[in-house]
C-alpha cells in the first residue's frame, strides 16, 4: 500500500472520529433542542467546508460556505419504541463500487405527520459489525430535498442520536443528505419503496445544489 493511499484512509478515520464527536454532542448537550440542533448544523458545515474527505466536490469547496436546512420544528421531533414483530426480510442493494450490500429489516416505527399515521421501517446493515440504517423519502423531493431521500440514522458512520428509557429518538431536523446527492462519484443506499412516505416532511437538510447557496 502505498503512502497516498495510507494518507487517505487515515484522513477518512479523522474525517468518522470528527461526525461522531458531532453527535456525541447532540446526545450529551443539555441545552434546549434549537439550539443543540443549529450547533450540529455549524459543526456539520465547518467540517463539509474545511476537511479533505468532506463529500463537496473538491473544485466546490473553496465557494462552499454551508447547507441549506429548514428551520429547527419540534414537532418532527419523536422518541418511539420499535416493533419487532415483522418481517425480517433481507434486501441485497448493488452499489457499483462497494459492491452487494445487505440490509435486514428489523423493526418498524410508527408516528403521526400531520395527523396521519405513517410507519417507517428500520435495517440493520449486515456484515462486520453492522450499524442501524434509517433512510426516508418524502413529497418534499425533488422540489425542495434530494429526490432520492434522506437519512435520519447511520450508525455506522455515527450518525446516531440516541434512545431515551430504551426509545429510539427520531428527530427528522436532523435528516441529511447521502453523499450521492452533493456528487455523482458517490453510490450510496437510498430508501425502500416501503419508506416512502406520502407526506412533506419539512424537516433537516435541504436540496444541495451549489448555485443557490449563495
Amino acid at each position: 500500500m502505498d503512502q497516498e493511499s495510507v494518507s487517505q484512509f487515515e484522513e477518512l478515520l479523522d474525517y468518522r472520529r470528527r461526525v461522531a464527536e458531532i453527535y456525541r454532542g447532540v446526545r450529551m448537550d443539555s441545552a434546549d433542542l434549537a439550539t443543540r440542533c443549529a450547533a450540529y448544523r455549524t459543526a456539520r458545515d465547518g467540517l463539509f467546508r474545511m476537511h479533505s474527505q468532506s463529500p463537496i466536490p473538491v473544485e466546490q469547496r473553496s465557494r462552499f460556505e454551508k447547507l441549506c436546512y429548514y428551520d429547527y420544528d419540534p414537532a418532527f421531533r419523536f422518541v418511539l419504541p420499535v416493533d419487532t414483530d415483522v418481517e425480517p426480510e433481507v434486501l441485497n442493494i448493488e452499489l457499483q463500487d462497494d459492491g452487494l450490500v445487505r440490509m435486514r429489516r428489523f423493526g418498524r416505527i410508527q408516528l403521526i405527520v400531520g395527523g396521519q399515521e405513517l410507519a417507517l421501517s428500520v435495517f440493520w446493515i449486515l456484515g462486520y459489525g453492522g450499524g442501524v440504517l434509517l433512510p426516508f423519502r418524502d413529497t418534499t423531493g425533488p422540489q425542495e430535498t434530494y429526490g432520492g431521500g434522506r437519512y435520519v440514522l447511520d450508525t455506522i458512520k455515527h450518525a446516531d442520536l440516541g434512545q431515551e428509557n430504551g426509545r429510539l429518538v427520531i428527530d427528522f431536523n436532523y435528516a441529511y443528505n447521502p453523499s450521492c446527492a452533493y456528487d455523482p462519484r458517490w453510490h450510496c443506499p437510498l430508501a425502500p419503496r416501503e419508506n416512502h412516505l406520502p407526506v412533506p416532511i419539512p424537516a433537516g437538510e435541504k436540496r444541495y445544489a451549489m448555485d443557490e447557496l449563495f
